[in-house]
């Protein structure tokens, strides 16, 4: 049983930044970003959910993702087949997600400790030879409680010990490699425990089968990824004064019009959005915000207002309206936090449909494609020439659809109404 102590400890853990960055390493105008792992990467959410965010909220100019998850991948397998599966594709930034494999599901092995530590040094070293200059190791994840082995808590408690030591290796290695760290255990590790302490053993964070998270587990892993790749959550601010009516708005945003507490805004930069109405379903990205300061650390849209008076200052943002103090509003309120239901919702949706159809491609490109080319050219190796080339177009192609992504994120208008209470 979780003491009320213990509970404090791992809720304080998740509110604790979840990696670090070394050096001047950080995401760059045109950076292409690979996201491997296994097959909680292949499940297409935290790797749609960075794309998602490298996209819209924009934290470098022109950035572009492909992500490499494999169902049953260890560190050692994909170390095997890097070179011909990842890095044909040129990646200036990578995050890697292993050990859920690799600990054998079951106590610390000392082999598969010592596997996993060698091999996830050979990887990172390989990416930086091949011109990766940002690279985030990432530790794996928890499993999950109330649902892992058929509702078995004791299977849960002890392989997560065996992936909380994997966590340390993967700090222990990117460390000694001079590369940044996502710790992706913790902060899923202490949601899952306070969540369940609200919704019910009912809502698991890491699966219901209690290895493979819905899409409130993976939105904790996007935002240890995003922390290590340092991206620092600023959105935009829009700034205000009552008293003579003008605004402001920083880089990615522009002020169209302010009249009398009315502004409208373009936007070419979008705060992240979250989906799902009933907080409860795990499904939904909007329950475990409780739990993850991601609006906080990630996705600050900031709206400051000067010059308004009392207690009672109504903010319309779209068709949804609150009520905040005219302290609060001149210290600035995160519009992002706020206000789930916005303006951005339905554009933000309608990008992540088309980041989540271009990986589904990825998949077979890599798996049936690239990596069956070496088999298929030993056999048929008057083949190769024609393999080769299918290869690099299956590459431009994605590549391509990457781009018309970009081209996918309009701007948004969008309108802010100031109503000061009598």
């Amino acid at each position: 049983m979780t003491t009320p102590f213990r509970l404090g400890l791992l809720v304080c853990l998740a509110l604790t930044p979840a990696c670090f960055a070394v050096g001047e390493q950080h995401l760059q105008k045109g950076d292409y970003v690979a996201v491997i792992g296994d097959s909680i990467t292949e499940q297409k959410k935290y790797s749609v959910f960075i794309e998602d965010y490298l996209l819209m909220c924009q934290p470098a100019e022109d950035l572009t993702a492909t992500q490499f998850g494999w169902s049953g991948e260890t560190s050692w397998g994909y170390e095997a087949r890097m070179n011909n599966d990842t890095l044909r594709f040129k990646p200036t930034v990578a995050t890697t997600c292993f050990g859920m494999n690799d600990g054998g599901y079951g106590p610390p092995n000392p082999d598969r400790i010592r596997m996993y530590s060698e091999n996830q040094a050979k990887i990172v070293r390989e990416l930086k030879q091949a011109g990766a200059h940002l690279i985030v190791v990432g530790s794996p994840g928890c499993v999950d409680v109330a649902t892992f082995h058929n509702h078995n808590r004791q299977a849960a408690e002890t392989y997560n010990k065996t992936l909380a030591q994997e966590r340390d290796i993967a700090r222990e290695v990117a460390q000694k490699e001079g590369v940044a760290f996502a710790d992706v255990f913790d902060p899923m590790q202490s949601a899952m425990l306070a969540a369940e302490q609200k919704y019910g053993t009912g809502y698991h964070v890491a699966g219901g089968d209690g290895v493979h998270p819905d899409d409130n587990g993976h939105l904790i892993m996007a935002y240890a990824f995003l922390k290590a790749l340092g991206c620092n959550g600023e959105i935009g601010t829009i700034t205000v004064n009552l008293a003579d009516g003008q605004a402001q708005a920083s880089e990615g945003h522009k002020v169209l019009s302010s009249n009398n507490g009315s502004l409208e805004i373009e936007s070419s930069r979008y705060p992240f959005c979250f989906f799902g109405d009933n907080p409860k379903e795990t499904r939904s990205t909007r329950g475990i915000l409780a739990f993850v300061p991601f609006n906080k650390d990630l996705n600050r849209f900031m709206l400051v207002v000067n010059g308004a008076k009392g207690d009672h200052v109504k903010v319309t943002w779209g068709n949804h309206s609150k009520e905040f103090s005219a302290d609060q509003l001149s210290k600035g309120i995160n519009l992002a936090a706020e206000f789930l239901d916005n303006p951005f919702v339905e554009p933000f949706r309608r990008v992540e449909d088309q980041v989540r159809r271009k990986q589904e491609l990825e998949t077979p490109l890599v798996k049936a494609v690239i990596n069956e080319a070496p088999r298929v050219e030993q056999s048929a190796p008057a083949a190769k020439q024609a393999l080769e080339s299918g290869i690099e177009a299956g590459i431009q192609c994605d590549k391509d659809l990457s781009k018309a992504l970009t081209a996918a994120v309009v701007p948004v208008k969008h309108t802010i109404r100031i109503e000061v209470g009598q």
